[in-house]
């Protein structure tokens, strides 16, 4: 390496080679991997790499197998799928009552007429 100052990037180890002489190996950065974009833990079943490194990977080792997976961890995509879930009954069951209010102002409305 050409960079003599103690960067983040140019950091070294000493390593004892087969020979018996010590020098220098340089040491990639280490990663902080893939989290979920929720709750913000890592995700799991996903490598920990450099952002370079992710692009030479095929699309199946970046994610996981589910919705959003390689995005959003199993506990957050659960929580979403049933939100939506009770959010869409409980538009069925405002539809419901509304129609029940109706159904029962129809027959006062008739007998006032009378």
């Amino acid at each position: 390496r050409q960079c003599r100052y103690n960067t983040k990037s140019n950091k070294q180890r000493i390593v004892k080679t087969p020979g018996g002489k010590l020098t220098f190996q340089a040491v990639k950065k280490a990663s902080k991997g893939p989290k979920c974009g929720d709750c913000g833990k890592a995700l799991i079943g996903l490598p920990r790499l450099r952002p370079m490194e992710y692009r030479r990977l095929k699309n199946r080792e970046k994610r996981v197998s589910r919705a959003y997976g390689g995005s959003r961890c199993a506990k957050c995509v659960r929580t979403r799928i049933v939100r939506a879930f009770l959010i869409e009954e409980q538009k069925c069951v405002k539809q419901v009552l509304a129609e029940k209010l109706s159904a029962a102002k129809e027959p006062k409305a008739k007998k006032t007429k009378k």
